[in-house]
């Protein structure tokens, strides 16, 4: 049997069909926009964990580097480096000259605490090759000026063994050689002294060593 619709029938049904096909168009369009805005939001909330993270550490590198600064700005006020050492860190060269000559000044005034502090505090911060075996050759002779003969033997070896082939190497074995007279052991001051005139027999270390043998004759 056939059936047949008439137009004005099948148009309902058509428009109905259309109508039904554009909302579940509009119904997955939304599901996808509600999608997306979820995973914008994750993100976003990713985003900001690693912002909060990054700023955490940021704000912790800072107070470090603070109290880095403060510790050593107080451990410089302690050395009393007076008005006319301006120190402005580390790696300021002007600082390690004005240090230096800071401790040869007081050394040259017999400020001895003063000059040992500064001294001290230049071979404890800097590394430089010219100035820091001198600096050790000098808090060797303060030690041994005050009878602190065990931080004197200490400052002559750090020159002889950091630095061997400096020019104050040979007067820093000589020195030793006193350290061992000073605390009565002659017999290895002896052995000193005649290493220094065996291997520096050209340097004025030599000569004084020799001196001192004569006078223990």
């Amino acid at each position: 049997m056939n059936i047949k619709f008439s137009l004005p029938f099948l148009l309902p049904i058509i428009f109905f069909h259309v109508a039904v096909q554009a909302d579940d168009n509009e119904d997955i369009k939304t599901d996808i926009l509600f999608l997306k805005i979820q995973e914008l939001e994750i993100e976003i909330a990713e985003l900001r964990d690693r912002v909060e993270s990054q700023n955490y550490l940021i704000e912790k590198l800072i107070n470090e580097s603070l109290e880095v600064a403060e510790n050593n700005s107080s451990n410089i006020d302690d050395l009393n480096l007076g008005s006319d050492i301006k120190f402005k860190g580390i790696e300021d060269p002007k600082s390690e000259d004005q240090i230096y000559n800071g401790a040869i000044t007081a050394l040259e005034n017999q400020e001895y605490d003063r000059a040992y502090n500064l001294f001290n505090y230049f071979v404890s911060n800097f590394d430089n090759a010219e100035k820091n075996p001198l600096a050790y050759f000098w808090l060797g002779e303060i030690s041994f000026i005050n009878d602190d003969l065990e931080n004197a033997n200490k400052f002559y070896l750090e020159l002889i063994n950091s630095f061997p082939n400096h020019y104050r190497v040979p007067l820093s074995h000589k020195k030793i050689g006193d350290i061992y007279m000073k605390k009565g052991d002659a017999n290895m001051a002896s052995n000193k002294y005649n290493f220094v005139i065996r291997q520096y027999p050209n340097n004025t270390a030599s000569s004084l060593a020799l001196q001192i043998l004569k006078n223990m004759e």
